[in-house]
């Protein structure tokens, strides 16, 4: 008889149902903190909160930094030029 396995694969869509504090997005990112606040700071980064510490980040925001971090180390783009691209 031949026998069947079955493996269940289960995911979540990272930009609806995932929330990180900027910690994590920095990590995520591989980016220093201060410069994901420059990026809040110029509207590059859009997250939920009044402060860093309450800052809630969505998957989007994930996806957003990731292109701002290879902007600013791969085009030398400096933050304003990260806003404008």
């Amino acid at each position: 008889m031949t026998q069947t396995n079955i493996t269940w694969i289960e995911g979540a869509v990272v930009e609806n149902e995932v929330h990180m504090t900027i910690i994590e997005l920095a990590h995520a990112s591989r980016t220093p903190e201060d410069l994901i606040m420059s990026w809040v700071s110029e509207g590059v980064l859009s997250p939920i909160g009044s402060s860093p510490e309450d800052w809630r980040f969505s998957g989007d925001s994930l996806r957003r930094a990731k292109t701002a971090a290879h902007l600013t180390h791969d085009l030398e783009l400096n933050v304003p030029g990260v806003a404008l691209a």
